[in-house]
């Protein structure tokens, strides 16, 4: 039973709104518990806003590919010039402590095995003090390497290029003050703290505090290692600046496609048991046997409940989601975690979390569930329609569904034809 979108005017799935909702000036298309989201164009949803009113604003905006696609991007030539209309509002709204993380993916310019600087030339623009009077706080990479070659004409035909599985992340901030934080207590400009993102030891570390020997003295480097450096217990270590995902759902969707006898045919003579993690994806057809242009190697989980109910519905999902491991890593690096008897940083009792090019509303969801508030912008409105999905279970979802669209009314209603 097909859905299809309803008019702009609908009865409210999630109807009560939260008290982010309160922040902006016109009616979201639903609200969850602690956001809302809205339709529309995030220049003029941005001039809602009032100063100093978001904490952060972790994004990933249409990328300036050869070739259109169904979510809108624009093109080269005229992407940079597109982007920095958002910028002046995004400076706005950001309070001092704030931040604006934005993933840019790159490209091929046209027809030529020469890659664009289009995204660099964007970054000068962002941190330019008379244009965009953002600063760098850091730069990442998320790596996938389930990532397709592309283009295929340079990599696979030609064979001349190699897979492109990285894309750059940017940390920008309104302010940096480097004599913020330095007592105990004090808020960093822009907010930070990386033990909020530790990581597991390794397993040589884990024996390194163990037995509480390891090779001190000056290295050739010039590096003095004192006998207790890495002596200290601190709970985890501190992430790097490579983020990884193994887009464990198209994985899986791959697997739905073939049989297990396939499979083991597909397999056979490469020795399973002592498979890399690019080799199977080689094997299933998700990515190229040329190399990555980042030697690494992860594998992560991917929440496929909204694929699942985009599916079952008939609803179209969207094309290019964003990775949940950026959001999920800055709201927590970015914000403080709950609770927040104390807060006293903005308008609202918590942190405000905004996402410009919402998509499928990955971060609005990953907020939710960090009890920070949010608020999500997206211009089209069938993905904002489908987003929903996110905050409800299966069961939710039929039950609304089946009560003759009773409280499904916000997010589709049947066709006429139906």
């Amino acid at each position: 039973m097909p859905l299809t979108t309803s008019e702009p005017n609908r009865d409210k799935l999630m109807s009560e709104e939260s008290a982010v909702s309160e922040l902006m000036g016109s009616e979201a298309a639903y609200n969850s518990d602690l956001g809302a989201a809205f339709q529309g164009d995030s220049c003029e949803l941005l001039e809602q806003l009032p100063d100093n009113s978001i904490d952060l604003i972790v994004t990933s905006p249409p990328f300036a590919l050869q070739h259109k696609k169904e979510y809108g991007n624009e093109d080269q030539e005229g992407y940079n010039d597109w982007f920095m209309e958002f910028v002046p509002e995004v400076r706005r709204v950001l309070q001092p402590h704030g931040s604006f993380v934005v993933e840019i993916g790159g490209a091929f310019k046209q027809g030529v095995p020469e890659r664009s600087d289009y995204q660099f030339k964007l970054l000068n623009r962002l941190v330019d003090e008379d244009e965009g009077a953002m600063h760098l706080a850091q730069d990442f990479y998320w790596y996938n390497p389930a990532k397709l070659p592309n283009p295929i004409e340079w990599v696979n035909v030609r064979k001349i290029r190699v897979t492109d599985a990285v894309t750059h992340v940017w940390w920008l901030t309104p302010e940096i003050n480097k004599d913020s934080a330095v007592e105990e207590g004090e808020h960093p400009h822009p907010e930070a703290n990386n033990q909020r993102v530790l990581q597991e030891y390794s397993d040589s570390q884990k024996q390194l505090l163990e037995s509480g020997e390891f090779n001190d003295g000056k290295r050739s480097s010039g590096w003095n290692i004192d006998s207790e450096a890495f002596a200290n217990e601190n709970e985890g270590s501190i992430p790097d600046n490579l983020l990884e995902d193994f887009a464990a759902e198209d994985v899986l969707e791959r697997l739905d496609e073939i049989s297990a006898e396939k499979f083991i045919e597909m397999v056979s003579g490469d020795g399973v048991d002592d498979l890399s993690a690019g080799e199977l994806l080689r094997i299933l057809g998700l990515g190229g046997p040329t190399a990555d242009n980042v030697i690494e190697a992860s594998n992560t989980a991917s929440n496929t409940h909204y694929l699942k109910m985009c599916r079952e519905f008939d609803v179209d999902a969207h094309p290019a989601r964003f990775p949940r491991q950026i959001p999920e890593f800055f709201i927590d690096f970015l914000t403080p975690n709950p609770p927040y008897d104390e807060w006293t940083q903005g308008e609202l009792d918590r942190p405000v979390v905004l996402d410009i090019f919402a998509g499928s509303n990955i971060t609005g969801q990953i907020a939710e569930q960090k009890g920070r508030y949010w608020l999500a912008f997206e211009k089209e409105q069938k993905y904002l329609d489908a987003s929903q999905f996110r905050f409800l279970t299966e069961e939710e979802i039929r039950k609304r569904h089946n009560d003759d669209q009773s409280d499904f009314g916000d997010f589709a209603t049947l066709s006429d034809d139906d």
